[in-house]
C-alpha cells in the first residue's frame, strides 16, 4: 500500500482575546489584547487531518509564507518523509534563516508529526521513543504588568492559590522580582524573563540586582540575544542561572550556546525553530551534554501539545510554560486541562486532540 501523501495545506490565523486582570500589556509598542497564532491544517490523500501551529504575532507574514512558499513545495510529498521540512528550509534559505519562513515550516513539521501518530495509532511521545512520565508540571508564566508591584503581588497570590507552584515574570526591574518573591515566599521557584532588556555594558549590574530574589533563572537579559560571549560574562559575574533560546534562528545556535558556556536552561520554541523535529533534537543533544531543556511554550494550540509530548518523552523532567491568563477560548482546555499545577499527558493518537471548529467560526482573522 503506498504511503499517504499531502493533499492540501491550509493556514488559519486566529486572534483570541485574553484577560490578565490588569491594563493591556504592550507588544511592539501597541496594547496587546489578543493572543495570535496560525494553525496549519494538513490533509492526506486519504482524508486524514493533521494539525500544526506557527508563531502568529505577525500572522499575515506567516500565512503568506505558508500559502506562497511552503505549501507548493509540500503538496504531493509523503507524510512519512521526515526530511521534508528540512529540505524545504534549505530550498527557501534565501528568504531568511529565521522569521516568518521558518515559523511557517514549524507549523508543517508539527502537523506531520500529528499525522504520523494518528496513522500509527499512537501518541507522538511513543514515536519519540516512549513516554517517561504521564503528567507534567506547569508553571504560571505571567504576562507583563509594567513594574506595578501591587498587581504583581496580587497575580502571584492568585496563581499560587490556583495550584501553580512555579512562577515566571515578564518584567525588567529587581523591585518586581522582589515583590513576587515576597508574595511567593522563599521556596517557590521564581523566574524572570526580561525580553532582551540590556546591552552588554549594562547587563552585569542590572542582573546582579536580582540576586536577593533567588531566581531559578533569568531569561534573555542580553540584547542582542545571540551575543553568547556577553551572556557568558553576565552568568559568570553574577552567579545567576541563565535561560535563552526562544529567539534562536536555528538549531545550530544551541550548540554555540553550550560551547560559549553561557546557558543553564535552553528554551527552543516549537513554533519558531522549525517544529517538533528540531525541538526534539535540541532537547536530546542539550540534555546529553548536561544542560536542561525547558521549551518556550506560551501558546495554546498544536505547538503547545507538541511541547507536552516532548516533555513527556525527554530525559530530564522539566515544567511546561503556561501563559497565566483567561482566554476567551482555550483550544486545548478540553483534552489538556491543568489541575493543581499539573496536567495529564494526552494519550490519544497524534498530538492528543484536534481544534474545535467553533474556534475558527469565532476567532479566525
Amino acid at each position: 500500500m503506498p504511503a499517504p501523501t499531502i493533499a492540501s495545506i491550509d493556514a488559519i490565523a486566529l486572534r483570541i482575546p485574553f484577560d490578565h486582570w490588569a491594563p493591556a500589556p504592550l507588544f511592539a509598542g501597541r496594547p496587546r489584547t489578543t493572543l495570535d497564532t496560525v494553525l496549519v491544517r494538513v490533509v492526506t490523500d486519504g482524508g486524514v487531518v493533521g494539525w500544526g501551529e506557527a508563531y502568529g504575532s505577525f500572522w499575515s507574514a506567516v500565512v503568506a509564507a505558508i500559502d506562497e512558499w511552503v505549501a507548493p513545495l509540500a503538496v504531493g510529498r509523503r507524510v512519512d518523509d521526515v526530511d521534508l521540512p528540512g529540505q524545504i528550509e534549505r530550498t527557501l534559505h534565501n528568504l531568511g534563516r529565521a522569521g516568518a519562513t521558518v515559523h511557517a515550516i514549524s507549523g508543517l513539521d508539527i502537523a506531520l508529526w500529528d499525522l504520523r501518530g494518528k496513522l500509527a495509532g499512537v501518541p507522538v511521545s511513543t514515536l519519540l521513543g516512549g513516554r517517561r512520565r504521564d503528567r507534567v508540571e506547569a508553571y504560571a508564566s505571567l504576562l507583563q504588568y509594567n513594574g506595578d508591584l501591587a498587581q504583581i503581588r496580587r497575580i502571584v497570590d492568585r496563581a499560587l492559590g490556583e495550584g501553580f507552584s512555579q512562577i515566571k515574570l515578564h518584567e525588567r526591574t529587581a523591585a518586581a522580582a522582589a515583590a513576587a518573591r515576597a508574595a511567593a515566599g522563599p521556596d517557590v521557584p521564581l523566574m524572570v524573563d526580561t525580553n532582551c532588556a540590556w546591552l552588554p555594558a549594562q547587563a552585569v549590574e542590572a542582573v546582579a540586582a536580582f540576586g536577593p530574589s533567588n531566581l531559578l533563572w533569568i531569561e534573555e537579559p542580553i540584547w542582542p540575544p545571540e551575543d553568547f560571549c556577553a551572556l557568558a560574562t553576565v552568568r559568570a559575574a553574577t552567579g545567576i542561572a541563565t535561560a535563552i533560546g526562544e529567539n534562536a534562528g536555528n538549531a545550530l545556535d544551541f550548540a554555540k550556546m553550550r560551547a560559549a558556556n553561557c546557558v543553564d536552561y535552553v528554551q527552543p520554541s516549537a513554533i519558531k525553530i522549525g517544529g517538533l523535529t528540531p525541538l526534539w533534537r535540541i532537547c536530546t543533544e542539550a540534555e546529553a551534554a548536561g544542560t536542561t531543556c525547558v521549551p518556550h511554550s506560551p501558546f495554546f494550540g498544536p505547538g503547545y501539545l507538541a511541547t507536552i509530548q516532548v516533555l513527556a518523552a525527554k530525559d530530564r523532567e522539566s515544567a511546561l510554560e503556561r501563559f497565566y491568563c483567561d482566554l476567551a477560548y482555550d483550544p486545548c482546555g478540553a483534552f489538556a486541562p491543568i489541575e493543581c499545577g499539573y496536567l495529564q499527558v494526552p494519550d490519544r493518537p497524534g498530538l492528543g486532540g484536534d481544534p474545535d471548529p467553533d474556534l475558527f467560526a469565532r476567532f479566525r482573522v
